[in-house]
């Protein structure tokens, strides 16, 4: 090889270049975060089964059903809700009239509407069976309307008939009317497992309008009370919270309606907790529906924001409030301890040590473990009283970095998640916000020195 002074320096150069790569992927690297006030929401969407009192109202007699009461409708007690038509004859009667061009009224009109907007707002792709529900709803509101419009046609019918062509039924008491079952009507909030929400196998039979029935075939339903309720599914603890709150505010995806629901903890029989929220209101708004995805709405918890990756947990002495001096040289505190001099005898100095923090019940201060040793003998102020330094306890808190290196803060967690928690603010010996930490405790020890340069802001 021929060696240059060219060579060399590309040669140093490049040693140098591998030097730095390989240094750099070995030092750990100080991410600070600039604390800021924030929230965690805390709102969360279930998917729950709606219990309601129902009742399955069955056919008297065999023949050809047709409806008069409006799906969702309340109907009073003695109101006309269907006919049964026994010979069939009623049908092939009507075919041959004439009834001219029937339009809908406003009120008409609004139910088409809002029934399809309710229909478009809780449209889930993954529950597509929802779609058929929907069908068989809409084409039985038109049957209804045109039954309803051909009544007083059906009247003259039957009484030219000798009377023997229709029966008249009527609601046995107040309530509203549905027209579909699915083998929940019963069901209770007790009686509530997993299987029952895991509804793949879950099918709902409508009654038809003009179709034929046998005595004993569901014809309707009736839901005769406005308390309502949904189960849901819930991690024991946060059941536990939101039953402490009472009621609890939630938020129907379906048509983004809200109202309070009183909570109920419940453990039932797969082992499983659920929550049940009971409803005295819009029961009618939702009484063709035995599924609902629900959002409960809680107060968001309010403080300093700060990752989860910041936490740490120290250790320290605690020390008596009469053991410690407040107000220091650098404005800290003291404390007066025991020493031996160099010929034996023992005297006593003066010691600055920081207070990490004070606990009101048992008039305690936290002090920092490095300054003091196991075994240290304490004199109180103007006093030979004396405590000997031994109990210690653990306190969580972050890295502030706000001075040039890691200095330990306490912190009271207020609410977390997997990343973030909302920490308390303003506290004595805390974080206030815009204070600089470290992003990842890890990556730091008691004291270190941070190069404030290379730091990044992960806030």
């Amino acid at each position: 090889m021929n060696l240059n002074i060219g060579m060399m320096i590309f040669a140093a150069i490049f040693v140098y270049v591998v030097v730095c790569v390989i240094m750099y992927f070995q030092t750990s690297h100080i991410v600070r975060y600039e604390v800021q006030e924030g929230s965690l929401a805390t709102d969360t969407v279930y998917r729950g089964v709606a219990l309601r009192e129902e009742i399955v109202i069955r056919a008297e007699t065999a023949g050809y059903v047709n409806y008069y009461a409006r799906e969702g409708e309340r109907v009073a007690k003695n109101n006309l809700v269907y006919i049964v038509d026994e010979t069939g004859r009623l049908s092939e009667e009507m075919e041959n009239l004439s009834f001219g061009e029937n339009s809908l009224s406003d009120r008409e009109l609004a139910d088409f509407r809002n029934e399809i907007v309710n229909f478009v707002h809780g449209f889930d792709a993954t529950q597509y069976g929802s779609t058929y529900d929907f069908k068989y709803s809409l084409k039985n509101t038109v049957l209804k309307l045109a039954n309803s419009n051909m009544l007083q046609s059906v009247n003259d019918l039957g009484g030219a008939g000798g009377g023997n062509i229709v029966n008249y039924f009527y609601a046995p008491d107040t309530g509203i009317v549905t027209y579909w079952t699915d083998g929940y009507e019963t069901l209770q909030a007790q009686d509530v497992t997993e299987d029952v929400l895991n509804n793949t196998e879950y099918e709902k039979k409508f009654m038809l309008g003009n179709s034929l029935v046998a005595a004993g075939d569901a014809v309707y339903k009736l839901s005769t009370s406005e308390n309502w309720s949904i189960v849901i599914p819930i991690e024991a603890s946060r059941g536990a919270q939101l039953q402490e709150e009472g009621y609890i505010k939630v938020r129907f995806l379906k048509n983004q309606y809200e109202s309070w629901g009183e909570a109920k903890l419940l453990t039932n029989a797969d082992g499983n907790t659920y929550l049940q929220l009971t409803f005295t209101n819009s029961m009618v708004s939702f009484a063709t529906d035995r599924f609902l995805d629900v959002e409960l709405i809680v107060e968001d918890e309010m403080g300093l924001k700060i990752p989860v990756s910041s936490i740490v947990e120290k250790e320290f002495f605690l020390i008596p409030e009469e053991f410690v001096i407040p107000g220091g040289n650098n404005g800290g505190e003291s404390v007066i301890r025991q020493t031996v001099l160099e010929d034996g005898t023992l005297s006593s100095e003066l010691l600055e040590t920081d207070v990490y923090y004070f606990d009101n019940d048992t008039k305690e201060y936290y002090v920092d473990s490095t300054i003091l040793n196991a075994g240290d003998m304490l004199f109180k102020l103007d006093s030979q009283e004396t405590f000997t330094v031994s109990k210690r306890a653990s306190l969580i808190g972050v890295y502030n970095i706000n001075k040039g290196y890691a200095d330990f803060k306490q912190i009271t967690i207020l609410y977390e998640n997997e990343e973030y928690a909302i920490v308390e603010p303003n506290m004595k010996y805390g974080l206030s916000v815009y204070d600089y930490i470290v992003l990842n405790a890890e990556s730091v020890k008691d004291d270190q020195f941070i190069n404030q340069k290379s730091g990044q802001n992960g806030g």
